[in-house]
């Protein structure tokens, strides 16, 4: 059957972006890029707004969030790590556009934070999204803030997660033991800041995460035993994620190699 002409432009991406990785002079010029925009450097990634809230990501980052989002049609979106709130406002006004799209009915956006600065929470709280969005401080590794985060779950059909705090190996893969069986069948869960490690040693000289412990050594960790272990997600089925690589590829530039996680 011929394709329509939407369904030749998805496979035409599908195409054009499994050539990227054997393209060494785009691989080279994207990490050059990244090493002259990183922290210490241009500090890029604190440059942007979105809907008039700071966002500490790249502009590709986002897009990504944006096409996750439409696919997955999530009726809630957990995020660990809060900062300005930026991701939060961008996750609740793609709630209120599938809401308006009659997609879904309500949407919601739970974050969680060890530290919910009282400059930050006075912006998201005065936002017009605030109505959407719900914000719990605590670690997001205490049983506490996780049984909490389970009872709020419990009454959405569909859930996305993204993690995206404390980036050492043991914090995140807690989160991923904590927060990856909330994952709806068909969702993603996203791992943010892989990156680091494969940065320059100068950009994480200054905390407690580098080389080797990392958000991108718990994602291994925790793949490679969903691998060998049975684990049970929230829905009664057996746990899998498998690394959404086109979406990776395609952005050319992300802090987050790997970590597009999508539950199978």
């Amino acid at each position: 059957m011929e394709k329509t002409p939407l369904e030749q432009f998805k496979q035409d991406i599908t195409d054009r972006v499994s050539q990227y990785p054997e393209n060494k002079p785009l691989q080279s010029a994207s990490q050059e890029f990244f090493n002259q925009i990183g922290i210490g450097k241009a500090d890029y990634f604190y440059n942007f707004t979105w809907l008039g809230v700071p966002v500490i990501q790249t502009p590709q980052d986002l897009y990504a969030l944006q096409e996750m989002i439409w696919k997955v049609k999530p009726d809630l979106i957990i995020e660990t790590g809060i900062a300005w709130g930026g991701t939060l406002i961008h996750s609740a006004s793609m709630l209120a556009l599938l809401e308006g799209c009659d997609e879904i009915d309500k949407g919601h956006v739970l974050g969680i934070d060890i530290e919910i600065r009282p400059h930050n929470k006075a912006v998201l709280t005065n936002h017009p999204l605030s109505k959407k969005i719900t914000m719990l401080e605590g670690s997001s590794i205490d049983e506490d803030i996780i049984a909490q985060v389970k009872d709020f779950a419990k009454d959405y059909k569909r859930i996305l997660v993204c993690l995206d705090s404390n980036h050492t190996h043991d914090h995140v893969l807690a989160e991923l033991e904590a927060y990856a069986p909330l994952v709806s069948r068909g969702s993603y869960c996203m791992v943010a800041d892989t990156i680091i490690e494969d940065s320059p040693d100068h950009m994480s000289s200054k905390r407690p995460w580098g080389k080797g412990n990392n958000p991108k050594t718990a994602v291994w960790s925790y793949l490679k035993k969903l691998q060998t272990e049975v684990v049970t997600a929230a829905d009664g089925e057996r746990l899998s994620f498998e690394m959404d690589k086109e979406l990776e590829h395609k952005l050319v530039l992300t802090l987050s190699p790997d970590g597009y996680l999508f539950r199978k």
